[in-house]
């Protein structure tokens, strides 16, 4: 096996990126610039929160729970509609859908954009569903 420099995987179109978010949460990400694609590690804070609600036009998302718990929000049919997310559990979430998670305190989630043909800057805000759960506190239907 032969490692891959960084410079090569960015000469290719792999981009790594990392940062802090506004609500603490720590994403460590590998992105395909050639198509759009990418990988997400997602490290919640010491105290959880909710992500921002948004859509996708031309992307599918897949969430996967390593640690901890996270809840899925999504609009169903004009209906807010709340999963709550287990460690080994997922969601696919498909274009259109707007959504948003909540991840519990120091939980790690790991998240698949990929898509056949995905527009640049594929994320639009969905103010509605923000609405609907940024002041909801989940902790209530999470059973240990």
């Amino acid at each position: 096996m032969q490692r891959i420099s960084e410079e090569e995987a960015i000469s290719k179109g792999i981009e790594p990126r990392h940062d802090r978010m506004d609500n603490g949460e720590r994403r460590y990400r590998l992105n395909c610039l050639t198509d759009g694609s990418s990988y997400c590690r997602t490290e919640a804070s010491d105290v959880g929160g909710w992500q921002n609600s948004h859509y996708h036009q031309s992307s599918s998302e897949l969430y996967v729970v390593q640690a901890g718990w996270m809840v899925y929000a999504e609009i169903h049919n004009g209906q807010l509609k709340i999963t709550v997310l287990k460690e080994g559990e997922s969601v696919m979430v498909t274009p259109y859908i707007h959504h948003n998670i909540y991840l519990s305190s120091n939980s790690v989630i790991h998240t698949i954009k990929y898509g056949s043909h995905i527009e640049q800057n594929d994320w639009y805000s969905s103010p509605q569903l923000d609405e609907q759960t940024k002041f909801l506190d989940p902790r209530g239907l999470v059973s240990t």
